[in-house]
């Protein structure tokens, strides 16, 4: 690798190429990033529409089932990325989806990043709007926010790394603040034993909101996970995250949301911490914001490679992005929070169970990918989009869509996992092609070593 490409590679934080050993970090680095994921105003937002809508056990139940569950797929394809140094997206390309369908995957999960990009930027306008007293306007607050903050994703993982190391502990201020002042007015058994402030919500419907809320994360953890060094740091970066993220900061978004009895998550966090909580608060979406657009550069990143053959650099892509969820959330995004979740969740799962069951169960590309690792290269063939792959997402888009007996997420996981690798054991040759493939590149290096030795003579 020439001098140029390794200062391009480093820029581009490895959107195209392996995280080589050299480049890889401490784990406590990478799960900072993975609890800063949790640990934001979105989470909070899941915790009180639980809480609104549910009793204490109910909504705690089903924070469980849905974490646990999600968590089992992350852990699987994060160790995926830890072992290839590959982004979810690239991955994809050898782990079930070929050259087209990871460029899809890309496209897909960029888009949807995007639109967590606006749900937040929307959330950090109304709290600067709260915080100023309520008067300016939100289309023009919304837009400076979006643009700044686009302004301060721009440095990569480094970037997350740093700005997480700040916002983290700032948000777990707030949080603690708001707890004390929560229990000061309530006893921590009122609030576990009362019921739901608002309208009834299902333990199926709970799940599916859980599910949905990360599923999303647990498809993308390869983009943090390539950086670790080793497998353990994954599981405790899975475990820690889900412990002290998702299922923690539910828990206080239940209680809170019983305890005002609201689940509008500003008004909440301002009548439990006032001004200064909100600043924080506000300060914290700047996180989450920066994982967002910085998966959703790398997936955008990687479909306009695989199908268009350009390599755009990692940065412009992040403005790019930047400037549509900023429009995004100009829009008013965030009023179909609900909405978007429950479409998350019943689309995206198929993707998690074929990329998990190819990698994992079938070890379809395992020979090229480990024989192209030990040389810190990419492998040189791939399929374009296997017939298995189209149809096992399409059921499992359909699943999801009309079947509801059940927690439609979980049924789609299941499905889409099964159909895969029945597809592939009745009609897929891949083995095949592969230890032809490899017999093709071991015969030519061999070739080419034996002209070498030849012409030495």
């Amino acid at each position: 690798m020439s001098k140029n490409e390794s200062v391009a590679d480093k820029t581009d934080d490895f959107s195209l190429s392996r995280v080589p050993d050299k480049a890889r970090t401490p784990m406590w680095r990478v799960l900072m990033v993975q609890i800063g994921g949790f640990v934001c105003l979105s989470q909070f937002m899941l915790g009180a529409a639980l809480g609104y809508g549910m009793s204490f056990r109910n909504a705690v139940l089903s924070t469980v089932l849905g974490s646990v569950i999600l968590q089992f797929i992350a852990f699987g394809l994060g160790l995926a990325g830890q072992r290839e140094g590959l982004p979810t997206s690239l991955l994809s390309k050898w782990a079930g989806f070929g050259t087209l369908g990871s460029a899809i995957v890309g496209g897909a999960f960029g888009i949807s990043l995007i639109g967590w990009f606006g749900i937040q930027n929307s959330a950090f306008a109304q709290g600067i709007i709260t915080l100023l007293g309520g008067n300016l306007n939100f289309h023009l607050v919304a837009t400076i926010t979006g643009l700044l903050v686009t302004f301060a994703v721009l440095f990569g993982f480094k970037g997350l790394s740093w700005t997480t190391n700040i916002s983290v502990p700032a948000f777990l201020v707030v949080i603690a603040i708001a707890t004390y002042n929560m229990l000061r007015g309530h006893t921590l058994t009122a609030l576990i034993t009362m019921a739901a402030p608002g309208t009834a919500m299902t333990i199926n419907a709970a799940i599916t909101m859980v599910t949905g809320n990360f599923i999303v994360g647990a498809i993308i953890m390869p983009d943090i996970t390539r950086f670790t060094k080793h497998p353990w740091d994954v599981f405790w970066v899975s475990v820690i995250g889900t412990l002290v993220g998702e299922l923690g900061i539910n828990v206080i978004g239940i209680l809170m949301s019983h305890a005002v009895g609201s689940s509008a998550i500003m008004p909440i966090i301002y009548k439990l911490t006032g001004g200064f909580g909100i600043l924080l608060v506000v300060f914290s979406s700047v996180k989450i914001n920066d994982l967002n657009l910085y998966s959703a550069s790398l997936d955008i990143v990687n479909f306009f490679k695989q199908v268009f053959h350009v390599n755009f650099k990692r940065s412009t892509v992040t403005i790019v992005a930047g400037c549509l969820g900023t429009f995004l959330s100009v829009i008013g995004v965030i009023d179909h929070f609900s909405g978007f979740l429950t479409v998350l969740g019943v689309v995206f799962p198929p993707v998690a169970s074929i990329m998990f069951v190819d990698y994992w169960i079938l070890k379809k590309h395992r020979k090229v990918l480990d024989a192209s690792r030990a040389e810190g290269k990419l492998p040189e063939e791939a399929e374009t989009f296997p017939i298995v792959t189209i149809v096992t997402w399409v059921i499992g888009a359909l699943v999801g869509e009309f079947v509801t007996w059940g927690i439609q997420s979980i049924n789609v996981l299941v499905v889409s996992a099964v159909v895969y690798w029945v597809g592939m054991k009745l009609f897929d040759h891949g083995d095949e092609k592969e230890r032809t493939a490899t017999t093709i590149i071991a015969a030519s290096r061999e070739l080419d070593g034996i002209s070498k030795e030849e012409q030495n003579k």
